[in-house]
C-alpha cells in the first residue's frame, strides 16, 4: 500500500509512527514554513529549506527501521553557549547536504540511504515559504479588528484568533509558491493520503496552499484521511472544537472531499456534530481510544495504527486494501 502523509513536526512524527505499522511505502511531504530555533537560523543564515520538520520525520522512520541510534543522534540538540548551541544535530547534517548537492529532492533521498531508511521525506516546495494570518482580537479597542502577522513562530504563538492563513513565496514576486513535483507525484500515485494531526495552521493546513499541491489533493484517486488533533492548540486553535478544525480545512479547500476522518473519543464532545461534519466532507468519522494514556496530548502509536486500518477497510493482511 502506497501512502503519503502530508503535515508537519510532531504530528507528522505521530502520523508516521503509526502508518509505519501499516506498510513501509511511505513518503512524507513535509511543511517548509519554519523559522524559529535552528531551523530558522539556519534558513536566514544560509537560504536554504528549514529542516526541522524533515528532520523530525527522518527520525520517525529510523526509530521504526531499527535505527534507534540515528533517530537519537538526528534529535541531539548542542548545549553550551557557542555558535553550535540549540543546533539539532540532524539539521547541520541536511543543511549540509543541501549545499554540497544544491538539490533538496536529491539531498534528502541521500540522507535516507545514509540512514539506511525504507520511507521517503520531501518537501512540500523546493523553497522556503512564510505563512501570513489574518488574526481578530489583537486589538484591545476592536476585539473585530483584523490584522496580518507573518511568520509560523508569530502564527504559532498568537494570542489572538487566527481567522485564516496564506503562504508567501521567499522570491517575494508575488507568484504562487511552487510545489515540489516529486512530492505531487507522490499523492498522485498514492493509495491513501493522511493530511494532520499537527499545528492546524502551520503544519497542516499549508499544504492546501499550494496550488499544484492542492490540486493533486482533490484529483488523486487515493483515499484520503483526515487525523485530528487531540486538543487544541493555544493561540492558533484555542477554543476549537474538532468539528471547527473541519470547517476550517473546508475554508481553506472548498473543493476537496475525504474519506474518512479520525479522531479520539474522549477528545470529542458532541461525536454527533463531528460525524455531520465529516459528512460534509465526504467523509465518515471514525472515533477511537487513540490518545497515549501516560503522555498527555500524544496519540498512542498502536491505537492510532488500529484506527487507520479500520478507517481504511484493510482485510486480509497488512497490505491489502478492501476495493483495491
Amino acid at each position: 500500500m502506497r501512502a503519503v502523509a502530508l503535515g508537519g513536526g510532531h504530528g507528522l512524527h505521530a502520523t508516521l509512527t503509526a502508518l509505519r505499522r501499516i506498510t513501509t511505502e511511505v513518503t512524507a511531504v513535509v511543511t517548509v514554513a519554519d523559522d524559529g530555533g535552528s531551523s530558522g537560523r539556519l534558513r536566514r543564515e544560509l537560504g536554504l529549506l528549514p529542516p526541522g520538520d524533515l528532520r523530525q520525520a527522518f527520525a520517525a522512520f529510523a526509530a521504526e527501521d531499527g535505527g534507534t541510534l540515528w533517530a537519537q543522534v538526528f534529535q541531539h540538540r548542542f548545549g553550551g553557549d557557542g555558535a553550535l548551541a540549540g543546533h539539532a544535530v540532524g539539521n547541520l547534517l541536511l543543511a549540509g547536504l543541501f549545499e554540497v548537492l544544491g538539490d533538496p529532492v536529491a539531498a534528502l533521498d541521500e540522507a535516507r540511504r545514509l540512514i539506511g531508511v525504507t520511507g521517503r521525506v520531501l518537501p512540500m516546495s523546493p523553497e522556503p515559504l512564510d505563512i501570513v494570518a489574518e488574526v481578530a482580537g489583537l486589538d484591545e479597542e476592536d476585539e473585530t479588528a483584523i490584522r496580518r502577522i507573518r511568520g509560523q513562530v508569530a502564527v504559532a504563538s498568537t494570542p489572538g484568533r487566527v481567522q485564516r492563513i496564506s503562504l508567501l513565496s521567499s522570491r517575494g514576486s508575488g507568484e504562487p509558491p511552487r510545489a515540489c513535483q516529486e512530492a505531487v507525484d507522490a499523492v498522485l500515485g498514492a493509495d491513501v493520503v493522511f493530511l494532520g494531526p499537527g499545528s492546524w495552521f502551520t503544519s497542516v493546513l499549508p499544504h492546501l496552499l499550494v496550488p499544484e499541491l492542492h490540486d493533486a489533493l482533490v484529483r488523486t484517486k487515493a483515499t484520503k484521511v483526515v487525523i485530528l488533533n487531540l486538543i487544541p492548540q493555544p493561540g492558533e486553535t484555542a477554543g476549537f472544537s474538532p468539528e471547527r478544525h473541519l470547517d476550517v480545512l473546508f475554508e481553506h479547500a472548498p473543493d476537496l472531499r475525504v474519506d474518512a476522518v479520525i479522531a479520539d473519543r474522549d477528545s470529542t464532545p458532541t461525536p454527533a456534530r463531528l460525524r455531520r461534519a465529516a459528512a460534509d466532507l465526504g467523509g465518515r468519522a471514525h472515533l477511537a481510544d487513540i490518545a497515549d494514556p501516560i503522555v498527555a496530548g500524544r496519540h498512542d502509536p498502536d491505537a492510532l495504527a488500529s484506527c487507520m486500518r479500520e478507517a481504511l477497510g484493510l482485510t486480509g493482511g497488512e497490505n491489502s486494501m478492501e476495493g483495491q
